[in-house]
């Protein structure tokens, strides 16, 4: 468990290629576990400018099937999860079996995707529903952009403190 810590927070994409989560190309971890996969990660496939935040769960199989093999033993539902290329998915996010979000999609933090998120979507809620394009939703934000971001860290984060009357110190 150390060892997985370790090798989550000094390399996460390596970490996540080591348990046998398919990333096809750059992915962005905020936080990472062997846990967050589930027991069959090499069922999820990652794309490319995928930027994943805390707590999420991929969940690849219904475990209520357990109760219900005593009547049915061969009772499986396991299924892959895909998330296309430019997608973020927000903290406590849960994907559920046989889910593909598409390109350039956000999931909004808290949601439970149960269904499949068509491309240039944002989807929020329990369960998860779309609720406006990725072009809807980056209009808005560029109407009330603090135009700060492409500013490294630290000088966004006193941008940020400067803007709303942080006193640093």
């Amino acid at each position: 468990m150390l060892r997985d810590r370790w090798a989550g927070a000094r390399d996460p994409e390596g970490f996540a290629r080591s348990i046998g989560v398919n990333v096809k190309g750059r992915v962005r971890f905020y936080g990472i576990s062997r846990g967050m996969f589930g027991s069959e990660p090499w069922l999820i496939t990652l794309g490319d400018n995928v930027y994943i935040t805390a707590g999420v769960q991929f969940v690849t199989h219904d475990g209520g099937t357990l109760i219900l093999r005593k009547e049915h033993p061969d009772l499986e539902w396991t299924a892959p999860i895909v998330v296309g290329d430019d997608a973020y998915i927000g903290v406590r996010s849960i994907i559920l079996p046989g889910v593909t979000i598409g390109n350039r999609c956000v999931i909004g933090a808290g949601s439970i995707v149960a269904r499949d998120i068509p491309d240039n979507t944002v989807a929020a809620g329990v369960p998860a529903r779309p609720i406006r394009s990725t072009d809807d939703y980056l209009e808005r934000l560029r109407a009330k952009s603090l135009r700060i971001g492409h500013l490294p860290a630290q000088a966004k984060a006193e941008a940020i403190k400067k803007i709303y009357g942080v006193a640093t110190g």
